[in-house]
């Protein structure tokens, strides 16, 4: 099922084994577990259960994209080294489009200069409302 990739120009490079989603997504148990994380098909079988946030993580992932979750965590350099010695090749280019990728969310920030009207005047007018309402409530009593 897997196929040796040649070289398809400037961004494949000799020698690269490509795996096709079918047959990661297959390698889903005890005895084959592999990941994929940034288009890199990774074996972490042997891996399960060193793994600090225990085995059933990988397990969720496996056959699958773990991107976003290994992302989510913050994994350190080490971890991201020692993920490197478990790449066995890539995902095929032309199954790269049906993974899920992570939704991009788009944040804008507007630098806005606070006044000292915004600060300091909407606050003490709050209060003085809050404090009038306050003496007008124990006041009828």
């Amino acid at each position: 099922m897997s196929e040796r990739a040649e070289p398809a120009g400037p961004e494949g490079p000799a020698g690269v084994k490509y795996y096709r989603l079918d047959e990661i997504s297959q390698q889903n148990s005890f005895k084959s577990t592999w990941i994929i994380i940034h288009n890199k098909v990774y074996d972490v079988t042997r891996f399960l259960e060193e793994h600090p946030g225990g085995e059933e993580v990988l397990r969720e992932q496996a056959g699958g994209n773990a991107t976003e979750s290994f992302e989510d965590v913050g994994h350190s350099s080490d971890a991201r080294e020692m993920a490197g010695e478990m790449v066995i090749g890539e995902l095929h280019p032309d199954d790269r489009h049906k993974i899920c990728k992570p939704e991009e969310t788009l944040v804008t920030t507007l630098k806005e200069e606070t006044s000292w009207w915004s600060n300091l005047v909407l606050p003490a007018l709050a209060a003085a409302v809050v404090t009038l309402l306050y003496r007008i409530y124990t006041g009828s009593e």
